[in-house]
């Protein structure tokens, strides 16, 4: 009879209110407002409610203890590609609080993206994904490398290849007009393309064509871009990455107010350090790089040819105001490890070898022996910050997926988010605690028009982190960057723990977030 009464109570027991109760938070809410303190309620994989609920009972019971809870980390500019598969649960973006990443940035995406997003969705995923449709893809996939335009049939199926990639759920067209075959496209053919993107309700994302001594005129194809296809422009890792040129973001940053003042809606992003990261073919010229693996050593391997490439990179380095490769280190090298974390100068002198053109060799060799990634150091801090500050920059990583301990990659695929809040907000005082979670939460939401996530508001989703603003520290660093971050205590992905008390759950909550 017990047992039977007490199955009944356990039967008639009312459900708890909500799957998530947060109290005594300081809510930052991604809008840029000042933080209040409430009580947030989770249900379902949603923000259930906001306010003072005392009586309200949950599974789960937090008590905030006065730490900030805000919407979940959203990185507008990251590289997952074949990263992702080998660790589904994102760990490196989870522990800096990230709970969604665009890829397919820099004209470089999942060729056929609806495979893509099956695959993900079977395997299961930490974090929510998105994703661009690339122009290099694109373009590769019709015209392989080839230096020249299309043809009238060739531009026909790259449109009806990102018209695809639209309806697959692709959230824009992105470009990388420094790599190949990117580099080799007119301003016209980018235009044709990113008109079917805006059929679709799609962004432009670009990696500009210069960042330096040209910058001001890639601002203003971009925007042109934006322009007369009628779409919004989002413009990459936005930098100064020539030396001689440092300081120049006054005016870069000036065009960017102006186009906004003409009417065309452009945002930038930018990750949070001096340094940038890609692979080493960009030492190289652009023409060199044409037509495949086989013409490149074929060019390499001719002497005057070879001449003429070592000319155009000893000018190009005294263009962008450096020596030699001191600044270029090796990130990753499938071919030989030993050279990861090591620079081209250093490089060299273990070979006992000096002089520019002797390091010149050695990037030569690399490129020819299958290539690199690589870590340049070509910003100045004070560029860094005035981007940073100004109103209309998201904060990215430009990072990807890492598996622990392989290589030795740039360190903001682990910290750029505790990176903000420890060095620019804490430190500093360059940005407000308000608004340095806009710039990654909402700003990056709005330019991509993820329509409920950045903001911590009633029926959005349950993204959401909650860390001590005293105690949220980057871990990583050049040399070893295989640290995660500090401080995040509990972070959600629709409504489920993927880190809790500062710990990897294990949990793969994410989900495809196709064009809305």
């Amino acid at each position: 009879m017990r047992f039977l009464l007490a199955l009944l109570w356990l039967c008639s027991a009312p459900a708890a209110d909500f799957d998530w109760l947060i109290r005594n938070a300081r809510v930052v809410d991604g809008t840029g407002n000042p933080w209040y303190r409430a009580d947030v309620g989770v249900r379902a994989g949603r923000i259930a409610a906001i306010g003072k609920l005392d009586s309200a009972t949950a599974t789960h019971v937090l008590d905030a203890a006065g730490r900030v809870l805000a919407p979940g980390f959203i990185d507008i500019h990251t590289h997952i590609e074949g990263a992702i598969e080998k660790v589904p649960g994102a760990d490196n973006f989870v522990m800096d609080g990230v709970t969604t990443v665009v890829t397919g940035n820099c004209g470089g995406s999942w060729p056929n993206l609806a495979e893509a997003f099956a695959r993900l969705e079977k395997m299961g995923i930490g974090i929510n994904v998105a994703s661009l449709i690339g122009h290099n893809t694109v373009r590769r996939q019709v015209m392989g490398t080839a230096n020249r335009a299309p043809t009238a049939q060739e531009l026909a199926r790259m449109q009806e290849l990102v018209e695809q990639g639209m309806r697959d759920g692709a959230v824009g067209l992105s470009t990388g007009l420094i790599y190949i075959p990117g580099a080799y496209a007119s301003t016209e053919e980018i235009i044709a393309l990113a008109k079917v993107a805006a059929r679709y309700g799609g962004i432009y994302a670009s990696h500009i064509r210069d960042e330096g001594a040209k910058a001001i005129e890639a601002i203003e194809e971009a925007v042109r871009v934006g322009r007369e296809a009628g779409l919004p422009v989002e413009i990459a890792h936005f930098k100064i990455d020539n030396r001689r040129l440092w300081g120049a973001s006054t005016r870069t940053l000036a065009l960017i107010e102006k186009s906004r003042r003409e009417g065309v809606d452009v945002t930038v992003d930018q990750y949070p350090y001096d340094h940038s990261s890609t692979g080493i073919t960009i030492l190289l010229p652009e023409w060199a790089l044409a037509d495949g693996e086989a013409k490149i050593k074929e060019r390499l391997a001719d002497p005057s040819t070879r001449a003429r490439i070592v000319r155009e990179m000893e000018g190009r380095l005294k263009s962008l105001g450096h020596k030699n490769y001191s600044y270029a280190m090796v990130a990753s090298c499938e071919f030989d490890r030993s050279l990861e974390g090591k620079t081209i100068t250093e490089i060299a002198r273990a070979r006992g070898k000096r002089g520019l053109k002797n390091e010149i060799e050695v990037v030569l060799e690399i490129v020819g022996r299958g290539g690199a990634q690589m870590v340049y150091h070509s910003m100045s801090e004070e560029d860094v910050v005035r981007i940073l500050r100004h109103p209309f920059t998201a904060v990215a990583s430009d990072g990807g997926v890492r598996e622990f301990g392989v290589g030795v990659p740039h360190p903001r695929s682990y910290g750029t988010r505790a990176r903000v809040l420890a060095e620019f907000v804490r430190r500093r005082g360059v940005l407000s605690l308000e608004d340095a979670v806009r710039k990654m939460t909402s700003l990056p939401a709005r330019a991509v028009r993820l329509k409920d996530r950045g903001l911590l508001r009633e029926g959005f989703a349950a993204d959401l982190v909650l860390f001590d603003p005293d105690r949220v520290q980057d871990k990583a660093t050049y040399r070893q960057p295989h640290q995660f971050s500090e401080g995040f205590d509990l972070v959600l992905v629709n409504g489920e723990a993927v880190v809790e008390n500062g710990k990897l759950t294990g949990a793969r909550p994410g989900r495809v977030l196709r064009r809305q």
